[in-house]
């Protein structure tokens, strides 16, 4: 049986949930066979990667999904590319704002994800591709991922959907929101789709 990990984020930036994790609880034990395990990060330049790094260690994961909030967007983003940047506009969890600091140093400008990200998007109803992870704590996750899977001789595939908004978060914003429900559905066709691909 295949092992999947997937992780969200706890709350940041003055709100009281976040849906990346939220959605996370509602996902069934096994999809497609495989064994999901969900994992809260902290949003926390560096301690995230520590954190992901000993999960994966204890885990043996074949697959790892990273997945973020994105507030605005009407649906699941699949992130392309991480770039080597830490460039924070607000403080993170614990106060820290870097600006234009590399993620690691001496690494390369950027990585692609290694998911089957075409498959995935096809399985999901509203989704679609973005082309960098920002460059706050969400990029900050993708690049220490994936240079962590690059750096070891590993056929683990790996890389990180946002997610938007759920209503409860936007009543007094003029932005777009899902549901967790719909949102926890698309990250189950889409999780289904990445091992099938893998397979």
């Amino acid at each position: 049986m295949k092992n999947i990990l997937i992780t969200g984020f706890e709350p940041f930036g003055g709100e009281k949930i976040n849906p990346s994790y939220e959605a996370l609880k509602l996902l069934p034990e096994t999809i497609a066979t495989a064994k999901i395990h969900i994992l809260c990060l902290p949003v926390v330049f560096g301690k995230n990667g520590a954190l992901l790094e000993q999960s994966i260690d204890e885990l043996d994961p074949d697959i790892i999904i990273c997945v973020g909030q994105a507030g605005g967007r009407s649906g699941l983003t699949f992130e392309k590319i991480a770039i080597n940047c830490q460039n924070a506009s607000v403080p993170d969890n614990d106060g820290n704002q870097p600006h234009d600091e590399p993620v690691i140093k001496q690494g390369p400008a950027a990585y692609f994800a290694t998911l089957p990200l075409s498959q995935m998007i096809a399985a999901c109803k509203k989704a679609e591709f973005s082309y960098h992870a920002g460059t706050y704590v969400c990029n900050d996750t993708m690049y220490r991922l994936l240079h962590l899977l690059a750096s070891g001789d590993s056929k683990v595939r790996g890389g990180f959907i946002h997610v938007p908004f759920v209503p409860e978060q936007v009543h007094d914003k003029k932005t777009s929101s899902q549901s967790l429900e719909e949102t926890a559905k698309c990250l189950e066709c889409a999780i289904k789709a990445a091992i099938e691909a893998t397979n």
